[in-house]
């Protein structure tokens, strides 16, 4: 174990530990915890690991680089696209709206270099959220877009002009053959969204799934928000069956490697077994006892469900500091949202399981 380690594990248990005082400039919201604010009054966190870090970003504000071949990668440190320039056009997977415009230019910048076609006539939607393809309506009608079956419903209740709808669909498994290229799109069944897609470069040894992995980091907010969190953890596992060296994740500054994705598995099993603990250990009397003379039913899961999340991502987050970054942000509320699937998918109910 590094020094560097050693210290960010006594820092964030400092942190963890202090965000059990109930004072309300420990308590962001939705119950994650963090140090006492500092200047401007926002919280300080860890340090970024310097392995968790992207590429630099060019004067434009974004960074586009060759994964193999004619297959690129552009990210603007927040988000990430995919582009596959073949001898007929460019495949685009993905078009977020905080890269935006500069997707157009990093286009440009690939297939300035290689003479091949600079339009894009191909663009897949991993999936139907806006913050991974809310800038779709940037390449006008002309383009063929193609996403899952799923994709289509959810965006034509949308709506969202900037999102226009899939022109070609598929339900299990679709290839796309564009100009020598080949990209293989699969769906495994509801994960991060109900419509995931998994799209494999089989010829590039890539593959980019959205919201699953995230390379170097801790998961988003609650498990990256997933709408199905027995699904999520399964699409993990399922991507890290293809037999792939380079991983485009949909998010922050750099791609993955299989060490990656391992690591990543290994902070969600951890997280699994901590709250599968804390829900066998935590004693519910003294939240029934201080809230349920007043009937207030909410109070009593609120501040249980709380304290076990913080209880729950206590050891976590202490391992994975300075391992994964924002193991101190982003651990409590990972370790809630894991909570309340073990109670509600999984059936581990804890104080909350069948009278006896």
């Amino acid at each position: 174990m590094t020094t560097e380690h050693q210290t960010s594990r006594r820092t964030v248990l400092g942190l963890l530990s202090a965000a059990a005082v109930p004072t309300a400039a420990l308590m962001l919201p939705g119950g994650a915890h963090a140090a006492p604010a500092g200047a401007g009054g926002l919280p300080d966190y860890l340090p970024i690991p310097s392995g968790s870090a992207g590429p630099e970003l060019n004067a434009d504000g974004y960074h586009v680089g060759r994964i193999k071949d004619e297959l690129y990668w552009v990210t603007d440190g927040f988000y990430q696209a995919m582009l596959l320039s073949t001898r007929e056009g460019v495949v685009l997977v993905d078009a977020p709206p905080t890269i935006g415009h500069n997707l157009l230019r990093a286009v440009q910048d690939v297939t300035r270099a290689n003479g091949r076609p600079g339009r894009v006539t191909h663009l897949v939607y991993s999936h139907s959220h806006a913050d991974h393809i809310g800038a779709a309506v940037l390449f006008g009608r002309r383009v063929e877009r193609v996403a899952h079956v799923e994709t289509k419903r959810l965006l034509r209740a949308a709506g969202d002009p900037n999102r226009p709808l899939p022109t070609v669909t598929f339900e299990d498994r679709h290839v796309l053959r564009v100009g020598g290229e080949r990209l293989e799109l699969e769906y495994h069944g509801p994960n991060h969204s109900p419509d995931n897609i998994f799209v494999h470069a089989p010829a590039h040894a890539t593959l980019m799934v959205v919201d699953v992995l995230y390379p170097g980091w801790v998961p988003f907010k609650n498990l990256a928000v997933s709408q199905d969190i027995p699904g999520w953890t399964d699409a993990q596992r399922r991507a890290m069956q293809y037999p792939w060296t380079t991983l485009v994740g949909g998010h922050l500054g750099r791609l993955g490697t299989r060490a990656d994705g391992d690591l990543q598995r290994q902070y969600v099993i951890d997280l699994e077994a901590s709250a599968r603990a804390t829900l066998a250990a935590l004693d519910p009397a003294p939240f029934f006892g201080k809230y349920l003379p007043a009937g207030n039913a909410w109070a009593i899961f609120k501040t249980y469900l709380e304290e076990a999340a913080r209880r729950t991502a206590e050891p976590v987050a202490a391992k994975y500091a300075g391992v994964l970054a924002a193991a101190d942000v982003f651990t409590v509320d990972n370790a809630f949202a894991m909570l309340e699937s073990l109670r509600i998918d999984a059936g581990v109910l804890g104080p909350f399981s069948i009278r006896p």
